[in-house]
């Protein structure tokens, strides 16, 4: 067991850190550049999260989830959301076996990764199935409840440009999801990496770095960090801060915000940070882990109303003016 590898907490902090290194070099076999994008991804996977990655087409957003599935070891599924997907197609149905009994027959959501293509494609009665899954680890078919695998993870990609013939995602959907990871566009000098890359012969093999009990034991590793008051205070502060019309809101948020996050953005804030220092070989996380990531958490946690719209206000400006 991973447990008796590591004689002490430091030792498994340090392991976790040259985890993340190893799994940040055998990613860059296969993705050139998004550095950010994939530290922000194994964050979120360590923390027992889910991430929602935002980006333009071709931009090899399918290409990650299943290269760091790959690189974890982990079961790999890919649902291609498309506006005629029904929560049976994801999630399983009954069927009627050769004994006359009905048995459950598993949908694609059983798997330890699952990549939502496009999910913001299908109508909310199939975003709905996702919901369960996503917070209680679990699908309820014809009322029984069936566990998924663990550890489960569900990372969805979303088209931020085109938006006919979309559904977009509800604000308790959009809270599932500990990260809102958007993707730009590769600098010049890493394009022309991918382009030499992807029109030539490849001849990369992939190791497998972190296994699923690792992957178990880094997550409940996360828990047991310490973290100091002043610095679990900032996170809740950064949190309720973004909530209009409250004692701690700044006049940006009372001015553009029309909702705030919620509870569950402190604690992600907090897992997140912790993450964060880890990786980068600190043994309890400080202010600058907290801001570090706070813009995926906050990011889709907070609607701005038409003001803030009609000015160009971004969620970036307004969380930025919240450190």
């Amino acid at each position: 067991m991973q447990e008796t590898k590591y004689k002490s907490e430091v030792e498994a902090v340090d392991g976790l850190a040259q985890a993340y290194r190893d799994l940040s070099k055998e990613i860059a076999k296969v993705i050139i550049g998004q550095e950010e994008v994939v530290k922000a991804v194994i964050i979120s996977l360590f923390s027992n999260g889910h991430s929602l990655l935002v980006g333009v087409p071709g931009l090899a957003k399918t290409l990650l989830v299943s290269t760091i599935s790959e690189v974890l070891d982990l079961d790999f599924k890919r649902i291609q959301f498309t506006p005629d997907l029904m929560p049976s197609d994801i999630t399983g149905s009954e069927i009627l076996g050769e004994n006359r009994q009905f048995k459950f027959n598993k949908g694609p959501l059983f798997s330890n990764i699952v990549l939502a293509d496009e999910i913001n494609r299908t109508p909310p009665k199939t975003q709905a199935a996702l919901l369960e899954a996503m917070q209680e680890r679990s699908v309820t078919v014809g009322g029984q409840r069936h566990l998924l695998p663990s550890p489960f993870f569900v990372l969805a990609t979303q088209n931020p440009i085109e938006q006919e013939g979309t559904y977009p995602l509800p604000e308790a959907q959009l809270d599932r999801f500990m990260f809102n990871i958007p993707l730009d566009y590769p600098s010049y000098e890493e394009e022309i990496q991918v382009v030499k890359s992807t029109t030539a012969v490849q001849k990369y093999q992939l190791k497998h770095i972190v296994t699923s009990e690792q992957i178990l034991f880094f997550q409940q590793l996360i828990k047991r960090i310490p973290i100091t008051d002043n610095v679990l205070e900032y996170a809740v502060s950064l949190a309720t801060k973004t909530r209009p019309n409250t004692s701690r809101a700044t006049d940006a948020v009372n001015n553009y915000i029309s909702w705030g996050a919620g509870p569950r953005a402190s604690q992600y804030l907090v897992f997140g940070a912790k993450c964060h220092a880890a990786i980068n070989g600190k043994y309890s996380p400080d202010i600058e882990d907290v801001q570090a990531i706070a813009k995926y958490v906050l990011r889709h946690r907070i609607v701005r109303n038409y003001k803030a719209e009609a000015e160009g206000i971004t969620e970036e400006k307004i969380i930025e003016g919240l450190f």
